[in-house]
């Protein structure tokens, strides 16, 4: 899938997949990839500014975890992340629905005028 595609929804994205629970971000990028079989491929250099901006904005907090020698910073949702989702996902919905209409025309019945 084109990166471009993805383009507008990181947020609702990262925000999505960090709903069940913290992780750091590397499994971030998993839990997107396996989400979407493998067709959304997020790189590092994309994910790890959004995160740092979704969590100066409020709606992720992180903290820092140790695996042995080495540290990783977790990311969990806030109320105001959870309450972003909600709206990420309402956004998405009415955003499907106006291409879906576009992309796939109910179809005219006889009689009925077209524009």
């Amino acid at each position: 899938m084109k990166a471009d595609a993805v383009r507008g929804h990181l947020d609702g994205l990262l925000l999505a997949v960090l709903e069940p629970g913290p992780l750091h971000g590397y499994a971030i990028i998993t839990a997107v990839q396996q989400r979407s079989s493998g067709t959304l491929e997020l790189r590092t250099g994309t994910v790890y500014p959004a995160l740092n901006r979704l969590e100066r904005t409020g709606l992720l907090r992180s903290t820092w975890d140790s695996v042995g020698e080495r540290r990783r910073r977790r990311y969990e949702l806030t109320d105001a992340g959870r309450r972003a989702l909600d709206g990420e996902r309402a956004a998405w919905r009415e955003f499907t629905a106006a291409i879906g209409s576009v992309l796939n025309p109910a179809p005219v019945r006889r009689g009925q005028a077209t524009a």
